[in-house]
């Protein structure tokens, strides 16, 4: 695809420590100029693409550690299938966000004095449209900042003239079907905002409030009160004007008898006698069991109500103060009027009692007030037959949802969806496209004294695919269209086939239409998901993707939700400006599992940050030798073959680590398969095949290059989705050395390892594998007894007679490692020293080591017993508090459990001090 090689002299800055503010931004604008990000044309490939659709950031001003994650993710999966040869698209794009625009903007006037309607529409549209010149850059920018390979060219708006037509088209199709109708149901409202919310607009945040008992009296049959009556709970006494019924479960026995009485509201001034009914909707469980049907101010009982056929009433108004129907508690504010309810109905004898309650309450994401649930005339989507369809696709595994338990969850809700009200409120966004015609519904039409018309509910709407300008009924001309705009959530549900040119018949959506992988949060996933997969099989009449892959929220150390008020938000890009984009991308990308939240803190990507930095002072260690080669470094290698252990060993566990990685990707299991490249290069490359190369390298032989280059170029290659900017840095150094095997001229167009590359090599393996035992258990015996690092120890080695080969082959490798000469490797116990030593015995080996000469004997066996006599001194007193009946009786059983494990390791270390005691004579 691309020519242009790197410019290497950019990394001459880096002479020290590896710092990311150097390589980042040269490399990414040397990865974009060079067409990387594009997908290579179909005529070049007849592979099947790997496309994604990125979910678009709102336009409401920066990206926060929720986009981070999909970036990551996102970019984890392109970057990956992109090196597996594969044409691979991911189309970035932006949402408008209707209210959440709006919000800002109106803010920002607000501080100057002045509303929305000081400006008019069209000035307010244009502001907004200013605003989002300052956003939309801003936004791509620190996406390109991530590290983000999408392709920029293709970058969609959501009120691009493109999605603008989907929108059209969609909302012209539905509406003739019947699907789409307007009508009075019951919405989210923001009494602030004055509009209609989504149910994703509405944060739920637990709150304690009162639950009041209230006692409704029957009445004769001349309306006269009774003693007796039903007593209800309620957290909205100041509803009470509302009700329309009491209604109890059918199953509730003690009220069977008493159905079809009636009882009167008890408050004053008010005489309506409302009915006992009988619903299943009622909840047992809840308060008495008795609920009161307020169907103007409650989704269930609007529910109730439709069923029974009882007619709302609406007693708090769009602005959240009460209305002429609440009687003398009119114009007052809901929380005001609450407590003068309460109060008048215990005066009047009808407060039974009342109890502290504890429960979440709904408020607005924008404006932070409670919402009220409202009765009002909106544009609604009748989702049945969509939902059903959507729910097919998933059941008959067209849709794979990961993780699979989230399955069960979107299958519940689109088993039991509800209409879904798809008008707003608002100026900014898509223009519900109907007409009304001011002759034939000027009874249905009210003007405010501004000029805003609101449309009553018998108004007809004349709804066609271009501006109408006659009326169809009457051929009359002046036609107002609707005020209102749609919720953001139909436009971005079209997402994944309007960015692509539908409703047109383009090649893009020929070519990438399915999507393969749509990746979000879990929070979402029915909110836009489930509308994405609805609408794309409404449009085209197929799944608009194949899998879903959901991650979880990013808490802080504590496992707090981030948030404003918490003061705990963590900017993505301050976090990268300290410890460099990379460190930041492995975290969030190895730091959950689908679906699965995760915690940020600063020791983890300090964690990051040190294993890039140990990536590239140890690959600085393997250029260094390899550049006092001259040529390619692979040239003859497959000739000679490989045959040292170490070198078989690490080619081994090359493949070994392709071959899982390759399997947790295609599982989706990023997080794991991240982890696991770190291991193989942290643990086994650099720790420990880099330091047994260099026993052959400073001795003079060249032998183990091909293999550190082989290794290092397969390591950056798995790598890299992860970790783009320090892997190409490194390999980019790399590559004038890898002969015919640099493919490329930019390791983000690498071909990525696979499967069955190459065969694994168990013996070597295991045979190696005992070799580092060996080393290790050195090791923890100098550890045990404070030999100074820099002292030689003497070392025996009984090895098993199937690893001795192993071993023997190995002996400069254990001496150079562990630090120990000589090294006798011996074949039976008799060859090595019985008195003053320290042993180890391993399934492989036996290790001894004599201590004399190599400790102060006295003086160690001095420091053993000093901390002998102190862990025994804390084990009596653990072990007397174990043995007191009343700590094993009064303590909490963690207090408990926490000593007895306390015991359990003072006993541990007693026996190994004693151990080690007993060694010295």
């Amino acid at each position: 695809m691309a020519t242009t090689e790197f410019d290497l002299s950019i990394l001459s800055a880096l002479t020290g420590a590896y710092d990311a503010s150097v390589v980042e931004d040269p490399i990414y604008s040397f990865w974009e100029d060079n067409g990387w990000f594009r997908p290579t044309e179909a005529a070049e490939s007849d592979a099947e693409p790997f496309t994604v659709i990125m979910p678009p950031p709102n336009v409401t001003g920066v990206l926060h550690l929720g986009h981070a994650v999909t970036l990551t993710i996102e970019d984890v999966l392109i970057r990956w299938h992109r090196m597996l040869g594969e044409p691979t698209l991911w189309l970035p794009g932006l949402d408008h966000a209707g209210i959440a625009t709006q919000s800002v903007v109106e803010q920002q006037l607000a501080r100057e004095g002045m509303t929305r309607h000081d400006l008019g529409r069209e000035a307010f549209e244009e502001r907004v449209w200013d605003w989002v010149g300052v956003t939309r850059p801003r936004i791509t920018a620190q996406a390109r900042r991530m590290g983000a390979s999408c392709d920029w060219e293709r970058t969609a708006f959501t009120l691009d003239p493109t999605p603008r037509d989907a929108v059209r088209r969609t909302f012209v199709d539905l509406f003739t079907d019947g699907k789409i109708y307007r009508g009075a149901r019951i919405i989210n409202w923001d009494p602030q905002m004055l509009t209609a919310l989504s149910d994703v607009e509405v944060e739920y945040r637990e709150e304690a409030g009162k639950l009041w008992y209230v006692r409704y009296p029957f009445v004769d049959e001349r309306g006269q009160e009774l003693d007796d009556g039903v007593v209800i709970a309620t957290t909205r006494p100041e509803t009470i004007p509302a009700d329309v019924a009491i209604a109890v479960h059918p199953d509730n026995e003690r009220w069977q008898p008493h159905l079809g009485r009636h009882v009167r509201l008890p408050l004053r001034g008010f005489h309506r006698l409302i009915p006992l009914i009988a619903d299943a909707g009622v909840d047992l469980e809840f308060g008495t069991g008795a609920l009161k049907i307020t169907p103007g101010h409650d989704q269930l009982d609007f529910e109730i109500g439709e069923r029974h056929g009882l007619e709302p009433i609406r007693v708090v108004d769009w602005d959240g103060a009460l209305t002429p129907e609440a009687g003398l508690y009119a114009g007052m504010d809901r929380d005001e009027a609450r407590t003068l309810v309460a109060q008048h109905l215990e005066e009047d004898g009808y407060l039974v009692k009342t109890e502290t309650h504890v429960h979440n309450v709904g408020h607005s994401q924008r404006s932070g007030v409670v919402v009220e649930p409202l009765v009002s005339n909106q544009w609604f989507v009748d989702t049945d037959d969509l939902a059903a369809e959507a729910a097919r696709v998933v059941r008959e595994g067209e849709v794979r949802i990961v993780p699979e338990r989230s399955t069960s969850v979107y299958l519940q809700w689109m088993d039991n969806i509800r209409p879904w009200c798809i008008s707003r409120q608002l100026w900014w966004g898509h223009r519900i496209p109907a007409w009304y015609c001011t002759d034939c519904d000027d009874e249905a039409m009210i003007r405010s004294d501004d000029g805003e018309i609101t449309i009553g509910e018998d108004a007809h709407p004349i709804v066609e695919l271009t501006d109408p300008t006659v009326c169809p009924a009457c051929g009359g001309a002046d036609l107002v269209q609707d005020p209102d705009v749609l919720d953001t959530w139909f436009s971005s549900g079209l997402w994944t086939h309007s960015t692509l040119g539908w409703p047109a018949t383009t090649d893009d959506l020929s070519r990438f239409y399915p999507s393969s992988v749509m990746e979000t949060g879990y929070d979402i996933l029915f909110f836009w998901v489930a509308r994405m997969i609805m609408l794309g099989c409404y449009n085209l009449g197929s799944a608009p993707f194949q899998t879903v892959y959901l991650h979880g929220l990013v808490r802080d150390a504590e496992g707090r939700k981030m948030s404003k008020s918490l003061d705990n938000v963590v900017d993505p890009l301050e976090k990268a400006d300290q410890y460099g984009m990379d460190a930041l991308r492995f975290t969030l990308a190895t730091g959950s599992t689908p679906g699965n939240d995760m915690r940020l803190t600063d020791e983890r990507l300090e964690g990051s940050r040190n294993f890039a930095n140990k990536l590239w002072n140890g690959a600085k260690f393997v250029l260094g030798e390899i550049a006092q080669v001259d040529g390619a470094i692979d040239e003859g290698r497959e000739a000679q073959g490989v045959t040292a252990l170490e070198d078989r060993w690490i080619l081994s566990r090359l493949q070994a680590v392709t071959d899982s990685v390759d399997e947790l990707l295609r599982q989706f299991q990023l997080g794991e398969a991240g982890r696991q490249i770190q291991d193989f290069l942290w643990g086994e490359f650099f720790d420990w095949y880099v330091e047994a190369s260099k026993v052959r390298l400073r001795a003079g032989d060249r032998s183990p290059l091909p293999v550190l280059t082989k290794v290092l170029d397969g390591g950056l290659r798995l790598l890299h989705p992860w970790m783009p900017f320090v892997t190409e840095a490194i390999w980019q150094q790399l590559r004038p050395h890898l002969g015919d095997q640099a493919d490329t001229t930019a390791l983000i167009g690498a071909r990525y390892p696979q499967a069955g590359d190459a065969a694994r090599d168990l013996e070597a393996e295991d045979a190696f594998s005992a070799v580092q035992a060996i080393v290790t258990a050195v090791r923890q015996v100098r550890a045990d007894y404070r030999v100074q690092a820099g002292q030689w120890a003497e070392a025996y080695v009984l090895p098993q007679a199937d690893v001795a080969w192993a071993v023997e082959e190995s002996a400069s490798i254990v001496e150079v490692l562990a630090r120990v000469r000589p090294l006798s490797i011996v074949s039976q116990r008799g060859a090595a020293p019985a008195e003053q030593i320290a042993s180890a015995v391993l399934p492989a080996a036996e290790i001894i080591l004599p201590l004399g000469g190599l400790i102060d004997l006295e003086q160690e066996r001095a420091r053993l017993s000093k901390d002998l006599d102190s862990i025994v001194k804390r084990l009596n007193g653990t072990e007397a508090k174990l043995a007191n009946t009343g700590f094993r009786t009064k303590a909490p059983r963690a207090v408990v459990q926490q000593a007895e494990e306390l015991a359990a390791d003072l006993r541990r270390q007693q026996a190994d001090l004693e151990s080690r005691i007993g060694v010295l004579g």
